[in-house]
């Protein structure tokens, strides 16, 4: 498949969102299985070249293995969410050349979000979210990258965790521009979870604001057909100071496989200056 958005040019950033899908260890020839997805996943991000990319359920041999499958200049950040190199990984890959990390930082959904590990709400899987201030080295531009993924099973969960999600974000320097990356587990413009990022004008959908330049696909496939009109639980969501260009729902594939069991979304996007 051709090239959606590739190398971003410019002022302009190449912002990508990608579930990858935990490594269940699934047997090859299966459409689960890591051992066949991995090249699939290597092929779309050679060919994409994200400036920063926001992965999520990737366990610590995947995080490695996606860095391994990267150009050398690519870096990450991230930490297990049990701790460590334990659990899933919400780690954020940067281009070098492009991008400086500044600053960095995790908080777990609960109500003690410093705490390592730590639930609150009803979630029996540990939710959490990693968060990388950058420096765009070509424009001097800041902008800050936050990468999340909501709980799949406790409506509540997702709800409180977005409203935690939507108070850190307030917290940041209200002139730094924001990209929010993540899996929701929630359809976009109709949840509750959706509405608190996006309501009062907090967050905009990346998708309802660019050039579309895919189908409007459901993202999450589950290795079967591409979904026409399909629900969106994959958001890319930006504050006021980033500009959106181009969106795409990436039905990639390489003879039929898919990388993952979830599509990755992706955003062109340009910063407003840094004052």
């Amino acid at each position: 498949m051709a090239t959606v958005i590739g190398a971003a040019g410019g002022d302009r950033l190449h912002v990508v969102s990608c579930n990858v899908r935990y490594d269940a260890g699934a047997g090859v020839g299966t459409p689960d299985s890591w051992a066949d997805r991995r090249p699939v996943l290597a092929a779309f991000l050679r060919g994409e070249r994200p400036t920063v990319l926001g992965v999520q359920e990737a366990l610590y041999h995947q995080v490695g293995q996606v860095a391994a499958d990267l150009p050398r200049h690519y870096d990450w950040i991230g930490l297990g969410r049990e701790g460590g190199g334990r659990g899933e990984f919400m780690a954020v890959y940067f281009d070098t050349r492009r991008v400086e990390p500044l600053d960095y930082d995790h908080f777990w959904l609960s109500d003690t979000p410093d705490v390592i590990g730590s639930t609150s709400w009803g979630n029996t899987i540990v939710r959490m979210a990693t968060w990388v201030r950058f420096r765009d080295r070509r424009t001097g531009r800041l902008f800050a990258h936050v990468n999340t993924h909501l709980d799949h099973r406790s409506e509540h969960a997702r709800q409180r965790g977005a409203v935690l999600i939507r108070d850190r974000i307030a917290g940041f320097d209200p002139a730094l521009p924001v990209v929010l990356t993540g899996d929701f587990n929630a359809p976009a413009e109709t949840s509750e979870a959706y509405r608190t990022l996006t309501g009062d004008g907090v967050l905009a959908d990346t998708w309802l604001a660019g050039r579309r330049v895919t189908p409007a696909w459901g993202t999450f496939p589950h290795y079967g057909d591409p979904v026409p009109g399909g629900t969106r639980i994959d958001w890319i969501l930006v504050n006021r100071h980033v500009e959106v260009l181009k969106v795409a729902i990436n039905t990639f594939r390489v003879d039929g496989r898919w990388p993952s069991d979830h599509t990755p979304v992706q955003a062109l996007v340009r910063l407003a200056a840094t004052p």
